[in-house]
Parts: C-alpha cells; sequence; structure tokens
C-alpha cells in the first residue's frame, strides 16, 4: 500500500505512521500478556511458553536448536511470573521507545525490537518451519524488517536510483503498485468472503477413526426437545436412531458434526425411518435458548426427525456417563471438551455401531464420517 502512494507523500509519512502503528500494536501486546488467561504467569509446567517448548521440541529438527528452545522453556517455568514480566518489559520498551522514534532520530528501540523478535521468533516460535505450528518465517521477522525500513535515519535519504534501461524506468513502480494493490485487494476479498462463509462442507470431509460394531442394550433416557416437549429414546417405534453429542455453544467440532447429520439425514431421504438425536453436551449452555441458536445458525431445523435434547444437568450428565463421554469445561471458556462420538441405535434398542468422528493418527484410506454412516446406514436397509 505505501509503494502505491507518491514519493513526496512516502518520504514524509511512512516512517512516521509505520513506527506508531507498530508502537500501538506492542502496547496492546503488553495489556494482552498482562491477563492471567493467558497462561504465562504461571510457574512448571503450566507455564504456557513451556507447553509450547515441549511441543516443538518433539519435532524432529537440528539437535542444539532443540536444546536451546527446551531449556529457555525450562528457565521459562523456574521463573513463572519473572519470565512475563521480562517480555511485558521488552515489549513497553519497544511500544515507547518507537514512538519516541517517530518524531526524533534515534535506533536503539528499532535495535531492541529487532534483537526481540529474534530471540523470541526462536524460543517461542521454534524458527516457525521446525517444531512450530507455522509453514512461513511467521510475524515476528517481517515486523522487525518492516520497522528497521522505518529507521528516522532513512527519512531525509534520497531514494535509491534504478539502474534499468529507460524502457523501465517509467513503468517498474506502477507494475510494483499494481502488483502490490491486487495482493491487498485479493486478500481483503478472500478474507471477507470467508469470515462469512460456511466451512463445514470442506471441512467436515476428513478421515475418522476406525468403526466398531457393537449389540449393546443402548440405555434409555428422557430428556426435552428443542419444541420444549419430553423425547425418549427409540419413542418412535421401527426407527433407527442416529445419536450423537453436541455443544450449543460450540464454534469448531460441533458445527462439523451437525453439518454431517444434515447431509447424511437428506441424502436418506424424507420418509427415512430414522431419527436424529442430539444431547447437549454442556453443563453450563443447555438451556433452550442456546438450544434454539444453535438450530438456527446452523440450520438444523430443516432436518426431518431431528432432535436436539437438552435437560438439567444431572439428567443429562447420566446420558453422557452411559455412552463414555466425557465433557469438562474449563474456567472463562464457554464451549465444553467432550468427546466426539455418533452410535447407530437399532429399532430393538440396541447400539449397532459406533463410529468416532475424531480422526486417529497414521489411519490412511477411511472413508469420512458422512460417507461411513450412509455405508452403515444402508446395511440395515435405509438409503
Amino acid at each position: 500500500m505505501w509503494i502505491a502512494l507518491s514519493p513526496r507523500v512516502f518520504s514524509r509519512w511512512f516512517s512516521v505512521v509505520t513506527l506508531r502503528v507498530v508502537a500501538a500494536l506492542l502496547a496492546i501486546a503488553v495489556v494482552l500478556q498482562c491477563l492471567p488467561r493467558s497462561e504465562f504467569w504461571h510457574g512448571g509446567n503450566t507455564n504456557a511458553l513451556v507447553a509450547m517448548t515441549r511441543t516443538m521440541t518433539q519435532t524432529a529438527q537440528p539437535h542444539g536448536l532443540a536444546w536451546f528452545v527446551r531449556h529457555v522453556g525450562d528457565v521459562a517455568g523456574t521463573l513463572g511470573g519473572g519470565f512475563n514480566v521480562i517480555v511485558i518489559l521488552w515489549l513497553a520498551t519497544c511500544a515507547g521507545g518507537l514512538y519516541y522514534a517517530s518524531s526524533h532520530e534515534v535506533n536503539w528501540p528499532l535495535v531492541t525490537l529487532a534483537v526481540g523478535c529474534v530471540v523470541f521468533w526462536v524460543v517461542g516460535e521454534d524458527v516457525a518451519i521446525f517444531g512450530g505450528v507455522g509453514t512461513d518465517i511467521n510475524s515476528l521477522i517481517p515486523l522487525a524488517v518492516l520497522s528497521w525500513c522505518a529507521r528516522p535515519a532513512w527519512r531525509g535519504a534520497p531514494p535509491i536510483v534504478r539502474r534499468l534501461p529507460e524502457e523501465l524506468r517509467s513503468s517498474t513502480g506502477a507494475v510494483v503498485a499494481a502488483f502490490a494493490s491486487s495482493m491487498v485487494l485479493f486478500s481483503v476479498v478472500s478474507m471477507g468472503v470467508a469470515s462469512v462463509s460456511a466451512a463445514e462442507p470442506a471441512l467436515f470431509l476428513a478421515q475418522n477413526g476406525s468403526v466398531t460394531g457393537v449389540n449393546a442394550p443402548a440405555a434409555t433416557f428422557t430428556l426435552t426437545d428443542q419444541h420444549d416437549h419430553p423425547y425418549t429414546l427409540g419413542e418412535h417405534a421401527g426407527r433407527y436412531t442416529l445419536l450423537t453429542f453436541l455443544d450449543p455453544v460450540c464454534w469448531t467440532d460441533c458445527p462439523l458434526l451437525a453439518a454431517q447429520l444434515k447431509d447424511v439425514r437428506t441424502a436418506l431421504g424424507a420418509n427415512a425411518k430414522i431419527d436424529v438425536v442430539a444431547v447437549a453436551a454442556n453443563p453450563d449452555h443447555q438451556t433452550l435458548a442456546n438450544v434454539h441458536h444453535f438450530i438456527a445458525i446452523h440450520d438444523m431445523a430443516t432436518v426431518p426427525n431431528f432432535y436436539f435434547l437438552t435437560g438439567k444437568p444431572a439428567a443429562t450428565a447420566v446420558v453422557w456417563r452411559d455412552y463414555g463421554i466425557s465433557v469438562s469445561n474449563e474456567p472463562g471458556v464457554a464451549m465444553s471438551v467432550h468427546s466426539d462420538f455418533m452410535f447407530i441405535i437399532s429399532p430393538s434398542g440396541h447400539i449397532r455401531w459406533i463410529v468416532p468422528d475424531d480422526p486417529l493418527s497414521g489411519v490412511a484410506g477411511q472413508e469420512s464420517t458422512e460417507s461411513e454412516l450412509l455405508s452403515l446406514l444402508a446395511q440395515s436397509g435405509l438409503h
């Protein structure tokens, strides 16, 4: 975006605006780093940096790098909140220094930022492409480079002369600016479309774990459906039941599970003899209002014979226990952590198959959960 501006505007504003924007970002980072929920204030193995480094160093990488990252993590665990104080002081020093540098010709804030970015890029991101979760250089190095390009000492420097043929001198800048602007426009449009698009159709076609065939009586229960009516498992004679457990406020796995249920039920046809039943799996958010919201935003109201059941926490807890579903909540987090399983129950009230939705590590050749469910139901005569 800066490249698209005229040289006069660029030379006047690039350094000032860039340094102040980066300073503001670092100031926000100070606030976020101070929050207790960031888990950087704990000592020992509960320190977030310790947990990250232990995970990263398990990935194949140069031993020297793994040794260094692991030991810095151990130091963070030993210092506990003291290590977080160091990080906060670095962020605050850089934020104040960069803002000062935006109007004064000093370089120490840029050096401080660059050194810190390199250090935390190594110990906090494991150089990104080794044990980290990124596949590129991540954000710290580009941030340091951008800030260094805005050095106050370069504000009055003359432009670098391009040693290009005369035919290219008048068009190069326009081409680079057009290319850069196109990339920005494409990114903005893509992210805008992605933010309002449902991700389920692309994401739920993933590998699932091995299906378990059983022939055990299904534990019966009576809960309340989304229409505030009682529903008893197996109350509709002659129908199969596809049973699962959904968190009404979940925005990760449960929307994917719901999409699978919806597509499976659509593929079977309106007259298929099957109930699709979901039991609320969040002790803190399982009211009828929560259930109605989930159904509305995931368009589940159109699914034939779909029942989203809830009830008092004690009643739903019994159902979780009977079907081996572990449910837990962390302080300050609305979503629950629960097991993802689907149960196919025969009209006689027996569990025929248990289908796990989480992929198993190293499993290859498995069908998606949706295809697996349709295949299993077809064996029972449901098409």
